[in-house]
């Protein structure tokens, strides 16, 4: 079984994002403050990166669509709007405590930072399981990019 390059870097990166994500709660819970602002800083990068190349895949070759039997398929799209709408709840509250983080605004922070982590833990987790369920599983079905389908390629 090959793997599909790109899905498979940009899942890399949203379980490092998750993971450096657990590691910064430990850190603060240790009160290191500096260690934890890296290691935060370092999980909206990896964040970031998969965002960059999730999109990028998406416009320019597609998405893949769900490639496994049609009697699961409905469970799989329901699974998957789930997903989606937990990662851009996700990325919404990760963006806000990044800025009250580095506005030093500490107590919004603390009450919102934990919440933030636990929606990406999910995030990360669902993601995974997307990709086990696109890739790995069950074989991809069509892809189709946002460009074809516009100008009808």
């Amino acid at each position: 079984m090959s793997l599909p390059v790109l899905p498979t870097i940009s899942t890399f990166f949203i379980v490092l994002s998750a993971v450096l994500v657990a590691i910064g709660w430990v850190l603060v819970s240790q009160r290191k403050i500096e260690a934890h602002k890296k290691t935060m800083f370092a999980a909206a990068i990896s964040a970031l990166i998969f965002f960059i190349i999730y999109a990028s895949r998406t416009i320019f070759i597609g998405n893949t669509a769900f490639g496994g039997p049609d009697d699961i398929k409905i469970y799989y799209t329901i699974f998957l709007v789930f997903h989606i709408v937990l990662a851009t709840t996700g990325a919404v509250f990760g963006i806000v405590t990044i800025v009250l983080g580095l506005k030093n605004n500490i107590a919004k922070h603390r009450k919102i930072g934990p919440i933030t982590s636990i929606i990406w833990f999910f995030v990360a987790i669902t993601g995974v399981a997307v990709y086990l369920l696109l890739y790995v599983f069950y074989h991809g079905g069509e892809t189709t990019s946002v460009i074809k389908a516009i100008i009808g390629g």
